[in-house]
């Protein structure tokens, strides 16, 4: 099942969370002059016009993103993502909104290398022809999961591995857990981010209670709901599972994710959590 299309979804609450702490991963890689190796399991087109017919269908990206745009006085964390969507639309007018792979472009340098795998038959031309440089990203039609065990460990011995299905198919959920298994045992001081959705509580706090199950040490949880993550009507928020974080994720995130979820928030339900799955 190949349907779900990322453009529909672009810019809104769970994109923000996902992209600031993939923003403050990369940040955190180029502090050190060594190069890092880049894996996305699903990648997308790599940005999103928003102005296109498929964004403007729900508009997510208003109560996202846009909404972002207009604060001031912002945690470090969020302006830094905010500068490369400044970047990328530099008239002020809200058009273009960066996947995760526009996202770690902005700060991979010419000795970083990026490897981009997606399997939609549509997206895939898309992102390649957005990144045409073999030097600089692979870009293959291949499913990501086995990605992971195919790419690991890179040569450059440092790295970040980016895991966000969308999870249409339930199996997903199984997959991300062995996937990053499999990815821990070939690279187990490497970052591994996995994001998912909160469609309901239950399905959600399942797959934390698998990856604790897993016994890899040093997990990061961030978690965001914008409203009530009892009722199951829709996506109710989201969160990133981190492996071998960066040292200051944690402070970072107890700063910008509270202020995040009470200016995104829906209702008064609206909740956030940063948490040690498992300690160091």
């Amino acid at each position: 099942m190949l349907s779900y299309r990322h453009i529909y979804h672009a810019g809104n609450h769970a994109d923000i969370l996902k992209h600031i702490t993939v923003s403050e991963i990369c940040r955190h890689l180029t502090k050190k002059d060594t190069p890092f190796f880049y894996l996305d399991t699903h990648a997308g087109i790599g940005q999103y016009l928003l102005d296109s017919e498929q964004a403007q269908k729900n508009k997510e990206f208003q109560t996202g993103i846009a909404r972002l745009l207009g604060e001031h006085h912002l945690p470090d964390a969020v302006d830094h993502f905010l500068d490369i969507v400044r970047e990328m639309n530099p008239s002020d007018t809200l058009t273009m909104y960066p996947g995760s792979p526009k996202v770690v472009d902005y700060y991979t340098r010419s000795k970083d290398k990026m490897h981009l795998c997606e399997l939609h038959p549509n997206d895939y031309p898309v992102l390649a022809a957005l990144f045409p440089n073999k030097r600089r990203a692979n870009v293959v039609k291949d499913n990501g999961f086995d990605a992971v065990r195919a790419m690991l460990p890179p040569p450059q011995k440092r790295g970040f591995v980016l895991m966000d299905p969308p999870y249409e198919v339930k199996k997903d959920y199984q997959h991300v857990v062995t996937a990053l298994q499999d990815g821990y045992k070939r690279f187990a001081t490497g970052t591994f981010a996995i994001w998912y959705p909160v469609l309901s509580r239950k399905q959600a706090n399942n797959l934390l209670k698998d990856v604790e199950n897993t016994k890899i040490r040093n997990i990061l949880l961030l978690e965001m709901c914008i409203r009530d993550s009892q009722e199951e009507r829709g996506m109710a928020g989201s969160g990133m599972i981190i492996v071998n974080p960066p040292w200051t994720l944690e402070k970072e995130a107890k700063d910008f994710l509270p202020m995040l979820t009470k200016l995104l928030a829906e209702d008064d339900q609206s909740n956030c959590q940063v948490r040690w799955i498992t300690p160091e």
